[in-house]
């Protein structure tokens, strides 16, 4: 397989949803259920119904408020079961990227319920008489996910009523130490997405790419326990390190190859690398 495909196909290890229940709200479909997990939400009559079309919050739960109040209880139920876990941080749930907020729910059990999933990710730009440089950030070892391996200068789902914007700002500061001034600089490029089943369901996740452009001099620092240092790499580099290794963050892989193509340095004459990278389009 081509080094670079191969990435793109490891976040998209799920080639149909067969054997998954629909999760709906009203009329949307917003998710999708494993057998097990949907056995575990049996015991909540009142709050999710059963049919032939699969399963569904029960009809008289209207409103933004009581379907987000309906989901907390089938978050903490899922949960109990083994089906993800309550991180405390809420955030909304769509139909699709664009459509309207139907609730919210704990980000924990996204991928149990199978529902999309929002994140920003930014490309630290640095461009010098030499060439295209990159930062980029090294994951600190403890992490749940990916520990120690290489990530964006900055990166981060976007929690509940949150724009890509604001959570880009936010991000920046608590992750890099990028001051407010230059991370609303940042320029957006465009995005990626990709469907990739894991030991906690289905991940249907949605990111909304940017380019900053970072003078030289400002250096990003850490400023949390997300990450442990910064590394500032020319873009070949950056560039053989996902082609020729496993130690790229998997999601960060289709970042970066998204970048390659804009950049012109990955050819991909019959499109299917840039084809691979949205695959909830």
């Amino acid at each position: 397989m081509d080094p670079f495909a191969r990435h793109i196909a490891a976040c998209n290890n799920l080639p149909s949803p067969a054997g998954y229940l629909p999760f709906r709200i009203g009329d949307e479909q917003v998710g999708w259920l494993e057998p097990d997990a949907a056995k575990a939400l049996t015991f909540l009559p009142n709050r999710v119904h059963f049919g032939p079309e699969g399963v569904s919050l029960a009809a008289g739960i209207r409103g933004s408020a009581a379907r987000t109040g309906a989901l907390a209880e089938i978050a903490r139920t899922l949960a109990r079961a083994g089906f993800g876990r309550i991180r405390g941080e809420e955030f909304d749930v769509r139909a699709t990227p664009e459509g309207p907020v139907l609730g919210t729910v704990d980000r924990g059990v996204l991928p149990a319920l199978g529902i999309i999933s929002q994140g920003v990710h930014v490309n630290g730009i640095v461009r010098r008489a030499d060439g295209l440089h990159l930062w980029v950030g090294w994951r600190a070892k403890d992490k749940a996910v990916a520990p120690g391996q290489m990530d964006n200068i900055v990166a981060g789902g976007i929690p509940a009523g949150l724009t890509p914007e604001r959570c880009l700002v936010k991000e920046a500061e608590e992750e890099a130490s990028l001051p407010a001034a230059l991370a609303a600089k940042a320029r957006p490029v465009g995005r990626v997405s990709y469907i990739m089943r894991t030991e906690e369901g289905m991940r249907r996740d949605f990111l909304h790419l940017f380019d900053l452009e970072i003078s030289e001099g400002v250096e990003p620092r850490p400023n949390d326990d997300e990450v442990e240092r910064f590394e500032l790499w020319p873009i070949g580099r950056v560039l053989e390190a996902v082609r020729d290794t496993e130690s790229v963050k998997f999601n960060v892989n289709l970042v970066l190859i998204d970048l390659f193509l804009r950049e012109g340095l990955l050819p991909d004459p019959d499109g299917a690398l840039r084809a691979g990278l949205d695959q909830l389009a």
